[in-house]
């Protein structure tokens, strides 16, 4: 038996998993989840490496459940990194220390369909901040699959003998 799974290798190098980087209430930055434990989680913080741990009582989010509001449908918070990261060619943002006018003039840019009355500057701070924090942390690795004319597609083929 044949299984053909269609990809390119290069794809499943390049890609970023926010499922595993979380924002931590009450604390600053964001972490890395390294494992679980009963009653909290081991976490590495992106900007010093240090490790801690988080307990229950700590509103964790995951980056992945996070998403934007705009005027149609909310936009996942990977989508408005990718926006960003096209905007800069995959450098940082401006800082996210700028005026409250600087930060909206640059989020109105990279997501013109965002809902300015839900989404106030403190949002925009905290995304510029977290896409400087991944781009640093060298996490912002997207997945090419828009891309026709990379490479072929590799075939994993796997031969099963029938007993």
């Amino acid at each position: 038996m044949k299984i053909e799974i269609p990809f390119t290798f290069a794809q499943i190098k390049k890609t970023m998993d926010l499922s595993k980087i979380l924002s931590i209430s009450g604390r600053p930055g964001l972490y890395k989840h390294i494992a679980q434990s009963k009653n909290s989680a081991v976490v590495e913080s992106l900007e010093d490496g240090k490790r801690s741990s988080a307990f229950i009582t700590e509103q964790m989010s995951s980056l992945n459940d996070i998403s934007v509001f705009t005027t149609g449908d909310d936009i996942k918070l990977e989508d408005i990194f990718k926006k960003f990261f096209e905007k800069e060619d995959g450098k940082k943002a401006i800082s996210h220390n700028a005026s409250g006018k600087e930060l909206k003039a640059f989020f109105k840019e990279a997501v013109p369909e965002y809902d300015e009355d839900r989404v106030y500057v403190s949002d925009i701070k905290k995304m510029i901040k977290w896409y400087n924090l991944l781009v640093d942390a060298e996490i912002m690795e997207f997945n090419e699959t828009d891309d026709k004319s990379e490479e072929t597609e590799d075939k994993i083929e796997v031969n099963k003998t029938e007993e």
